[in-house]
């Protein structure tokens, strides 16, 4: 680009007299309630637990949308520090692995208020690189054969173009950041939400890294919807985004493109266009959290749940106990160790070797070994308990 002013990147939100807006606040609203009542539904107890499965999900469908399939249960795996003995799956385990620690410290709350501040994009992108193995480090350079090393948590110093998109230079990102952070920190009203979207597009545009542009928005995202929307981490828009990827690619694209007429807002890039990826963008949202509300029905998972454990009693794979145990933790959220012999009127020697096949399983889980127990979400048993979460592992290693 030869004039890289920072107005190039605008408009960076939908104005106020915009023949969108009516469309997409009624949107905002909408989402607004849905994630509300969504939050409220869900008791605290199974929150954690959750938040957690929740997590691989992100990260599955995040690095599938990049065209990297590792698969929830080898993230499970990795998190275990299990890894498979090939040696491009395990540097997927690995990218995933370093992809959960981010989001989990994201989830903390680490990134309140400042989510798409400079230093907070460069942090989740350092985080998200600078345990990789050297394999995943390295990037074409402009569609050619020759490689450069991706820096973690550095701005580019190289020249991208994305498609049809010849990002600005690498001497204007921070800039451009500085922009970026000037208009997205501190949104209010509808911009909250409508923000979150405009901003998913706009640090695409910028393109800071040499790699990673897509996971870092991705986590953005997150980041922002989790303080503006107060998730607590119970969904995620990455498997809404990856079930439409070409939507979400197409939708993007067409963002870089130039203010047509008059009619097309005042900026240099297109309103109309901008206007439609935001739609799309509180639609999926929308939709995550139906799906989510619909499978967490509290009669339909505890039904799930328990089915399964039935069938694992009759396989003699968990003793008969074992669902007694588990109904109660459904029903009361969690479980005093030192209740479990009372409540299946058995010996402590059986309380503990009941107790300790729903643990192996990953069932029941406790913060310590003194703790209450409380249920897992295993991803191994995610196809039984929440079907649809994502696809079922068709080979392990």
């Amino acid at each position: 680009m030869l004039d890289e002013n920072i107005t190039l990147m605008e408009p960076m939100l939908i104005s106020a007299t915009s023949q969108h807006r009516e469309k997409l606040e009624n949107l905002v609203l909408e989402l607004t309630k849905k994630a509300a009542y969504f939050q409220a539904s869900i008791p605290i107890s199974i929150h954690e637990s959750l938040a957690n499965l929740v997590r691989s999900m992100n990260c599955y469908y995040s690095n599938l949308i990049e065209g990297h399939n590792t698969h929830p249960i080898d993230i499970e795996n990795a998190l275990k520090n299990n890894y498979s003995n090939d040696i491009d799956k395990r540097n997927l385990q690995l990218e995933a692995k370093a992809h959960i620690a981010v989001q989990k410290w994201i989830d903390n709350g680490d990134l309140r208020g400042k989510a798409t501040t400079i230093g907070s994009i460069c942090e989740i992108h350092r985080r998200s690189y600078e345990q990789l193995p050297d394999e995943l480090l390295w990037n074409s350079y402009l569609n050619t054969d020759e490689k450069v090393r991706i820096e973690a948590g550095q701005l580019r110093n190289n020249d991208i173009k994305i498609g049809h998109h010849k990002a600005i230079s690498p001497s204007a990102v921070k800039r451009f950041l500085e922009r970026f952070e000037t208009v997205y920190t501190n949104l209010n009203g509808t911009n909250k939400l409508t923000g979150i979207a405009a901003a998913h597009h706009r640090l695409l545009w910028i393109h800071p890294f040499l790699d990673g542009n897509g996971r870092v928005a991705r986590l953005v995202s997150h980041a922002m919807l989790l303080e503006t929307l107060e998730t607590n981490g119970l969904w995620s828009i990455a498997r809404g985004l990856a079930r439409r990827t070409s939507d979400y690619k197409a939708l993007l694209s067409n963002c870089d493109q130039k203010r047509r007429n008059d009619l097309d807002g005042r900026g240099n890039l297109s309103e109309e266009e901008l206007a439609k990826f935001i739609e799309f963008f509180l639609e999926v949202c929308l939709d995550q959290i139906n799906f989510m509300e619909e499978l967490m029905q509290p009669k339909q998972l505890h039904s799930r749940i328990l089915t399964w454990a039935s069938e694992e009693i009759k396989s003699d794979n968990l003793p008969k106990k074992a669902l007694q145990l588990l109904k109660t933790v459904l029903y009361q959220g969690e479980l005093p160790r030192n209740e479990i012999a009372d409540c299946l009127d058995v010996t402590d020697r059986q309380a503990r070797r009941i107790r300790s096949s729903l643990e192996d399983i990953g069932v029941l889980v406790s913060s310590s070994p003194k703790s209450p127990l409380k249920l897992a979400f295993p991803a191994k048993l995610a196809s039984y308990w929440m079907p649809g979460l994502f696809p079922e592992q068709s080979n392990s290693f």
